[in-house]
């Protein structure tokens, strides 16, 4: 009956998610989410302390700590990181890194029963971070690896691009740089929607139970746009 707590800051949104699951019945999650621009260090661990005497569980009680890695904004994913680590050194727990664009999947899917889904970041500079998924039964199959490009050039996995796609996320603000092909393929767009924490923990109660936890020590933000930056240079 693993206990797990996740939190994220990796946006405009604040939040933290306490998972309890039981064998043979619906994981028990309590959250707390705010739109709390520039209030992330304010408001992430008051949300934690809220979300644990919530669930009546003290905090060596939990199995592990999760957070959203990113790709997000460079300063709320350092608050969310230290945050989370902080709390995996303490009490001796594994620490998992939760993507944020499969979080916004997960999230969609499991709100609205999209199964196609292009999750999008506004990641500034004219660009987007994005991926592309695949949902069914809560369950969220990566087709288009995460990436950092011009929302010029984002494109529909070709196997599956007969389907009826949905966008999610602030990178569909920058709908009108979308190649037309694209466009032609989205059946809606949710530019509004935020990850949060109550998605993440159930992908980390996944991960947990996979034996994918790691040291805290050894779980990082995932920026993305670094990584391109190293390739290019190369």
């Amino acid at each position: 009956m693993p206990i797990l707590l996740a939190l994220d800051a990796s946006s405009s949104a604040c939040s933290a998610a306490l998972l309890r699951r039981r064998e043979g019945v619906d994981d028990e999650v309590i959250s707390r989410f705010e739109l709390t621009p520039r209030a992330h260090t304010r408001r992430l661990m008051p949300m934690v302390d809220e979300v644990l005497a919530e669930a009546g569980v003290a905090p060596a009680e939990l199995d592990a700590v999760a957070y959203g890695h990113g790709p997000g904004s460079f300063t709320g994913l350092r608050i969310a990181a230290g945050a989370a680590q902080g709390l995996a050194f303490g009490l001796d727990r594994p620490l998992l890194g939760v993507s944020t664009l499969q979080a916004l999947a997960l999230g969609a899917h499991l709100r609205h029963r999209y199964r196609y889904l292009v999750t999008a970041l506004d990641a500034r500079m004219g660009e987007i971070y994005a991926a592309a998924w695949q949902c069914f039964d809560g369950r969220v199959e990566c087709l288009a690896e995460e990436a950092v490009l011009p929302p010029e050039r984002l494109r529909l996995p070709e196997a599956h691009a007969d389907h009826d796609w949905v966008g999610v996320g602030s990178g569909w603000t920058l709908w009108d740089a979308m190649p037309a092909d694209v466009q032609a393929g989205m059946s809606l767009c949710l530019p509004d929607q935020e990850a949060a924490a109550e998605d993440m923990v159930r992908l980390a109660a996944d991960a947990f139970e996979a034996g994918e936890g790691r040291p805290a020590a050894e779980v990082q933000p995932v920026y993305l746009r670094d990584q391109v930056a190293w390739q290019k240079s190369r």
